[in-house]
């Protein structure tokens, strides 16, 4: 599996990414987080002419994509209303965790890339993701890792459950 930073000509397809992650979400319980639309054209353009935004390819296909950034604040994890992180900065961050669904345990490969750069990583997801929730605890549960969970509100009024992993 080769991950590397998108490319602008591969919006197209890191859209229909998204859409299948939509649909996935939608029909296991987390309709609302990103409904019908989110992440905008607008929103992954920028990420990808930032050199946020990642892809996934195995045997020459897009099977999933990702958007991981590393020394800058990031501003949903400013305000934590339940909790505290365990190391302040540097930290990296990894946000829009979404797949074609084809290829087994890429979530994992998707982690492991974002761990494999900085030992110390945040993540959030909606309280409604149960999915998501699983990949962080399977993934940040390590036996020489810090995992726990901080319960708080984006600016939406959304519950969200949000993960550290700290490293060696």
């Amino acid at each position: 599996m080769e991950i590397r930073k998108a490319k602008i000509e591969e919006l197209d397809e890191i859209m229909e990414i998204f859409e299948h992650a939509r649909q996935f979400m939608a029909k296991n319980g987390n309709a609302s987080q990103w409904g019908t639309t989110y992440p905008e054209q607008e929103i992954v353009e920028a990420d990808i002419k930032k050199e946020e935004c990642y892809v996934c390819v195995e045997n020459g296909e897009i099977e999933a994509t990702f958007v991981f950034f590393m020394g800058k604040v990031e501003p949903n994890y400013v305000d934590i209303y339940d909790g505290e992180w365990k190391m302040k900065t540097p930290y990296g961050t990894i946000h829009r965790v979404a797949s074609r669904g084809r290829v087994p345990g890429i979530s994992k490969i998707c982690m492991d890339f974002c761990k494999s750069q900085i030992s110390n990583l945040r993540g959030d997801t909606y309280k409604d993701n149960i999915v998501m929730q699983k990949v962080f605890d399977q993934n940040w549960n390590l036996k020489n890792a810090v995992r726990f969970i901080l319960l708080g509100k984006k600016e939406d009024g959304n519950a969200r459950i949000a993960y550290q992993f700290v490293g060696k």
